[in-house]
């Protein structure tokens, strides 16, 4: 009796509370404005820094660019030229080598690191800092670092290492043969801690359920790894994928830094190239039509790699 009418009782509230209307237009402005207003600031500097400069290399790679003379329309010129240009598809090539190179050492190593250092004990967060340490060091610090390893004398860092071994001195980054891999080295040490910390949190939403029916089943430590770990994984292999590969498409500060397109051009790739053709040679409309092509680059990439997740999902 007394739960009917409470529910009566509940009835009649609810039938005298006046219905809800739609908040006010200035309201509504005033929340959707809220958001933009903070966002704001940065939004002006991207503008500024980075969206009006995009804008200007597009109109200056169809112009002859000459300051304080006056530039030239001059079409498509810029694009044949330097699509023409042996040094462009030598350029092209280092860049794709290094890509694949630094983005397939990256994810591997940085899954190694991550299988390693999963768990929840206390102490890992200490090892878990010092591996990402490279993350954030300043390239130019990490450059100095490896080329004071590199050393192409026998009394070098790694070169003492490869004595110990029985191998002999190499140049490293002195040498046409293994400059280039030099750099992927290095590319692979800075990119696969950042990696790591992609691959901790996709482990961390694999279902641990998983694990011990599977261990239960026997299956060894390897198996779990093949059959629940990787498969859990797929997602952040996909956003890896394209992070790196952009990554290591847009390579350029290591490559500077350590060689600067040297020896004998076999570490020029396309960034460092289009830094040469526009800053040292003046020829700022190739430069600007070399950039373009790497910008339409990694935006196929990406957007294709967009439309991939979409259809796995």
């Amino acid at each position: 009796m007394a739960v009917t009418e409470a529910r009566a009782a509940s009835r009649k509230t609810r039938a005298r509370r006046p219905a809800r209307t739609a908040p006010p237009l200035r309201s509504r402005l005033r929340r959707g404005a809220t958001p933009w207003l903070f966002l704001a600031p940065a939004l002006l500097l991207f503008l500024y820094f980075k969206f009006i400069p995009m804008a200007e290399a597009v109109r200056m790679s169809f112009q002859e660019v000459r300051p304080f003379l006056g530039s030239t329309y001059v079409g498509g010129e810029n694009y044949a030229e330097i699509a023409g240009s042996s040094d462009f598809g030598a350029a092209v090539w280092h860049t794709v080598v290094l890509a694949v190179a630094t983005t397939a050492g990256s994810i591997l190593l940085g899954l190694a690191l991550a299988l390693l250092l999963e768990g929840q004990t206390r102490s890992l967060w200490f090892v878990r800092s010092a591996v990402f340490l490279p993350v954030v060091t300043a390239m130019a610090v990490v450059a100095e670092v490896w080329r004071v390893m590199y050393y192409p004398a026998e009394g070098g860092a790694l070169n003492s290492v490869l004595g110990v071994l029985g191998l002999g001195p190499s140049e490293f980054l002195n040498s046409p043969d293994s400059s280039l891999t030099s750099i992927a080295f290095v590319g692979i040490w800075r990119g696969a801690p950042y990696d790591m910390m992609i691959f901790l949190a996709g482990l961390a939403g694999v279902d641990r359920v998983l694990y011990e029916a599977s261990a239960v089943d026997g299956a060894s430590r390897w198996r779990r790894i093949w059959h629940v770990t990787l498969p859990g994984l797929r997602p952040v292999f996909a956003i890896l994928l394209t992070l790196a590969a952009i990554r290591g498409l847009r390579v350029f500060t290591e490559v500077f830094l350590l060689t600067n397109g040297g020896p004998d051009g076999s570490t020029e790739v396309l960034l460092t190239l289009t830094y040469k053709l526009g800053l040292e040679r003046n020829e700022l409309g190739v430069a600007a039509a070399g950039t373009v092509l790497l910008f339409l680059v990694l935006l196929v990439l990406t957007v294709a790699s967009r439309l991939r997740r979409r259809e796995v999902r």
